[in-house]
């Protein structure tokens, strides 16, 4: 039901950025087939597991899509990949665009057999620089893009990788859009076209747009970088049993919390507190004062006052307590679905709502090449030639990779 049925997407990604891009497409009613080379992908050995090749990670990116093995180093399995993609509407790839040209499937080729095909690329670097063919990962990222160091300059000084595949998501989310953007522009003019969604420079102009500071003025005024985020003080506030996230920003905000713990005089006394330009410009010391405010009250406590006062705070969740919110509980954020082999999973919803046309999940993560065959038969292939696929091991199913591994 969702505002994107109708539309035929071939996935030849793995890992994360790709398949996550292309499970929201598929959560938003997309038929999304999955297209996986003879090894499968790499997530799916990804630990913990319930049985082999169905990991957690890949479980959790994966769902609303078919899966068909193809060997495309084949002709055979070339020219099936051809023919699915001869009525698709979009093909999405993550691989380095070196390697689609030597698979014989740039976009000139895709092009020429289907016109109105968005054919999107989600890799590491713009094709225009000196580091076109250089491969990428999300730990790379993450330090080119600058966000490495400024864990460090917040931090220890000790540069470190943000504990999530931020990267990844990000451009993932970046690629959705660009996506839904281009088929809006190929209804309009019926003719699709290639459109590139690079790592690199998608997460500098992420990071940079809080980050840039002085160096966005010719002559610079000043370094780069947000004092605010950077402060080292700007975490959650230590209560005297646990944590709080707050947020006191604004004038009101701040005038609303020093009348609740009967602070009302410190703008008088301290000037630094006086207004909000002058504590984004003390910071850190505005920062640590916080921090020793929190730690006199219980996390309770606090959290029923700010709630009193108007300040935006939350509970520092962790994997237990964020399982058992009461706002993600009553949205149905968290669903239960049981998969044919592998049992009870816990799901994610796709946050988004419509009212018309909302996303549901129809389909529920698949085994490596288990629609491989009812794919092609869709597209017109005899059960003939069906077979002849599977025989060159141009096509694998799940019984013929069972039996190559056993061998």
């Amino acid at each position: 039901m969702g505002p994107l049925v109708g539309i035929k997407i071939i996935d030849m990604t793995s890992v994360l950025m790709g398949p996550y891009a292309t499970q929201i497409l598929g959560d938003m009613g997309a038929d999304v087939i999955k297209v996986e080379a003879p090894d499968g992908d790499v997530t799916r050995q990804i630990a913990p597991s319930r049985n082999p090749g169905m990991g957690a990670i890949y479980l959790n990116a994966n769902r609303n899509k078919r899966s068909i093995c193809l060997d495309l180093k084949q002709p055979a399995g070339r020219d099936a990949l051809l023919k699915l993609a001869a009525d698709a509407d979009v093909l999405v790839y993550n691989v380095r665009p070196a390697a689609m040209q030597r698979l014989g499937l740039d976009y000139e080729t895709l092009a020429a057999i289907n016109p109105r095909l968005v054919y999107a690329g989600l890799f590491g670097f713009g094709q225009g620089g000196p580091y076109a063919a250089k491969p990428a990962y999300d730990d790379l990222i993450q330090g080119a893009s600058v966000m490495s160091s400024l864990i460090a300059k917040a931090g220890d000084g000790t540069p470190r990788y943000v504990p999530s595949a931020i990267a990844d998501r990000v451009v993932g989310l970046t690629a959705v859009g660009a996506i839904c953007a281009t088929l809006v522009n190929r209804d309009r003019t019926g003719l699709g076209q290639q459109v590139d969604i690079p790592m690199f420079e998608t997460m500098v102009g992420f990071v940079l747009g809080d980050h840039l500071g002085g160096l966005t003025f010719e002559p610079p005024i000043g370094g780069g970088g947000y004092a605010r985020q950077l402060s080292p003080d700007r975490r959650p506030y230590q209560t005297s049993d646990g944590y709080v996230c707050a947020l006191i920003y604004t004038d009101k905000q701040w005038t609303s919390f020093l009348a609740a713990i009967g602070r009302a005089d410190l703008p008088k006394s301290d000037p630094r507190f006086a207004n909000f330009a002058n504590r984004i410009a003390n910071i850190d010391q505005v920062y640590g004062e916080l921090g020793r405010i929190f730690t006199q009250r219980s996390t309770a406590d606090w959290l029923e006052l700010l709630e009193r006062a108007d300040i935006p705070s939350m509970p520092m969740h962790d994997f237990d307590s964020v399982l058992e919110d009461p706002h993600l509980r009553q949205t149905g954020f968290f669903q239960t679905v049981e998969h044919p082999t592998e049992g009870t999973l816990r799901t994610m919803r796709l946050a988004t709502d419509w009212s018309r046309t909302p996303a549901e999940i129809t389909l529920l993560p698949p085994h490596k090449g288990e629609d491989g065959v009812a794919i092609l038969r869709e597209a017109g292939f005899t059960e003939e030639q069906i077979e002849e696929l599977a025989a060159q091991r141009a096509l694998l199913t799940p019984e013929r990779t069972e039996t190559v591994a056993a061998g």
